[in-house]
């Protein structure tokens, strides 16, 4: 099977030599940085399958490059490494849009198998996009390729977990989507931190949606979620 290219943003050299050499033993394309500020220069020729990024940077913090990133490349799996603890940093993280986050010290082979899950993730839903890109929710349209959610009266640009989230329910819009169903499609398991993370999701798509009354992300205690859709055309 084809390995996927890692774009790996590290300032601590010993560790960054580490990791580096390790991955691209286990047959890995590695394309190391250590300043976040010469990241994007990159990006506008190379498109990695994947990228991990250090918080702490020199010139530029992983969180502000992380937003970035994404902006040039909405699709780009980003798993966070970091030494931060606190549960308000692991939101932040994945408010400016990370989709997974990993904390230092940490083992080769989980970063691997997290790099293959996100890599592989990513590839699937590129997949689905070409085959279904737009659909109407209510008032609204959702443009997957460009993960663009068209209000009545603005343009909301989504990160990759939103759309995920997002996704997710409206593909089953009207029916339940089970917590833990919802927890492992997106996130890959479905521990308390991704649990608590998941709220957090969820009351920003209930305020996205708020143009159209008629749309609502019922809460089931104990079972899951209802997206109650009045309509969704392709």
């Amino acid at each position: 099977m084809k390995k996927q290219s890692i774009y790996y943003i590290e300032d601590e050299p010993y560790l960054g030599k580490i990791v580096k050499e390790t991955l691209e033993k286990e047959g890995y394309e590695v394309v190391w940085e250590t300043d976040g500020a010469k990241v994007l220069n990159r990006l506008h020729h190379w498109n990695p399958d994947i990228c991990v990024l250090d918080i702490m940077l020199p010139n530029l913090d992983g969180y502000t490059l992380c937003r970035e990133i994404k902006k040039m490349k909405p699709g780009l799996p980003v798993i966070f490494l970091t030494a931060k603890i606190e549960t308000s940093d692991l939101v932040k993280g994945f408010e400016a849009g990370g989709n997974d986050y990993m904390r230092k010290p940490f083992s080769i082979e989980e970063l691997m198998v997290r790099i293959e899950y996100h890599a592989k993730s990513s590839a699937a839903q590129e997949e689905e996009e070409k085959l279904e890109d737009e659909i109407q929710i209510g008032k609204y349209r959702l443009k997957r390729g460009s993960y663009e959610l068209t209000t009545p009266t603005d343009l909301i640009r989504l990160s990759n977990r939103d759309m995920e989230v997002l996704d997710t329910l409206a593909r089953n819009r009207n029916h339940v989507t089970e917590r833990k169903e919802l927890l492992m499609k997106v996130w890959g398991d479905d521990s308390y931190f991704n649990s608590r993370t998941l709220d957090v999701y969820i009351r920003k798509l209930r305020k996205h949606f708020r143009e159209d009354t008629r749309i609502e992300i019922v809460t089931l205690k104990g079972k899951g979620y209802l997206f109650r859709v009045p309509e969704l055309s392709h």
